[in-house]
């Protein structure tokens, strides 16, 4: 799956956008020596972004589901409100030490909840409310995160989805399995009258998605 943006956009862009941190940086360059399907990662300058929305919400509470290796979930504790906690979903038990290992190299340690496991099932027992939640798993179930997650946000809570273009496949007239699950989501987010949305062709597609009632 390609980025959308060209590389000396996206180049420019980074170069213009406030630097990572070292274990940030340390975690980017790992994953992409040593890991399989690296650009998974949300990288620098999604990084960014996150770690902004996070400071501007200051968020209590935050869900992620979709950990990977561990780069998103410190970008967006670097908001959390003193106290705040972040909990981390993903069902990849072979990362598992390498992602803990990561969060005890970081000063938010004692804030991120990371749990293992199928994230359907996960989800059933775990209780809102929480002000920002980051969907990046796997693009089948997507709507069906969407559901679980809608009822433990309050009004005004963020709901934020990557990958929703899908490399352009969205547009394409013979979607596959994984397209059609993503152009799904997105037409739901589309026709659903308690949000405001707004996607953004930023790397793979983001949308940002506020809970109006």
């Amino acid at each position: 799956m390609n980025d959308l943006v060209p590389p000396q956009i996206q180049a420019y862009a980074e170069r213009h956008t406030s630097a990572e941190g070292e274990l940030l940086k340390r975690i980017n360059r790992d994953t992409h020596a040593h890991v399989l399907r690296p650009r998974m990662l949300s990288g620098h300058l999604q990084g960014r972004l996150l770690s902004m929305i996070s400071h501007m919400l200051k968020p209590r509470r935050i869900l992620e589901i979709g950990t990977y290796t561990g780069y998103s979930a410190l970008c967006l504790a670097e908001g959390l409100a003193p106290g705040g906690t972040l909990i981390t979903l993903d069902n990849n038990e072979e990362l598992e030490t390498r992602v803990r290992n990561y969060f005890a190299q970081s000063p938010y340690n004692s804030q991120i909840d990371f749990r293992i496991g199928n994230a359907v099932t996960l989800l059933t027992k775990i209780d809102g409310p929480f002000d920002l939640v980051f969907i990046d798993a796997d693009k089948e179930n997507y709507t069906a995160y969407y559901d679980a997650v809608f009822d433990k946000l309050p009004v005004g809570g963020i709901i934020m989805a990557d990958n929703v273009l899908w490399g352009g496949k969205v547009t394409e007239p013979k979607p596959d399995k994984d397209t059609r699950a993503v152009m799904a989501f997105n037409e739901r987010v589309k026709d659903d009258a308690r949000v405001e949305q707004v996607l953004l062709p930023i790397r793979d597609g983001f949308t940002l998605i506020r809970k109006i009632v």
